[in-house]
């Protein structure tokens, strides 16, 4: 259960996410994220994957101008969009979680329904993730090959260095639960 209103959370609030990571590509000053540090796992590797990637791409002012320009215009959508389905998505995961708990308090389980649940649960996310992915093209299709090939470059070290400081993080909690037993 709390997987999956994660991955609902997280559907909702991607268009949030590229709307920051399209600011930051404006070169406008904005304060940091909270977090430990200015490159720290919660800002790395949390939501904040892409912040301030696109100052590392050399961009020209006038991609800064078309990025700044898809910003204003997603945020807009994204202001309209919550306005017009705000109710609408809140009583559909209302209605989601209901069935959820409904399920999971009869007193036999009905796997089939529980398919069907979450069948249609992973078809609404995946419509928002594809929404997300086509707001991301968007995006990257300013970049030029050279610009593109370097995004890829840096999307991977940050991945590999969010593997490892994952790694990290796991470590150290299992050796603080060690030392506490």
């Amino acid at each position: 259960m709390k997987t999956t209103k994660k991955l609902m959370l997280i559907a909702l609030m991607a268009p949030f996410a590229l709307g920051s990571a399209s600011a930051l590509a404006s070169g406008e000053k904005t304060p940091p994220p909270p977090g430990p540090g200015p490159k720290g796992f919660d800002q790395m590797c949390h939501g904040g994957f892409e912040r301030g990637m696109f100052k590392e791409l050399g961009l020209s002012d006038a991609q800064k101008t078309q990025l700044k320009e898809m910003r204003e215009k997603g945020r807009e959508a994204m202001k309209d969009e919550m306005e017009k389905n705000f109710a609408t998505h809140r009583e559909e995961m209302k209605a989601f979680q209901a069935q959820e708990q409904k399920l999971v308090l009869a007193d036999n389980f009905d796997q089939a329904a529980a398919n069907a649940l979450a069948k249609q649960m992973a078809e609404k996310q995946a419509e928002r993730r594809v929404e997300m992915m086509s707001k991301r093209h968007d995006m990257l299709s300013v970049l030029t090959a050279e610009q593109k090939q370097k995004y890829a470059q840096l999307m991977q070290d940050r991945q590999q260095s969010c593997e490892q400081k994952m790694a990290d993080h796991m470590k150290h909690k299992r050796k603080m639960a060690t030392d506490q037993e």
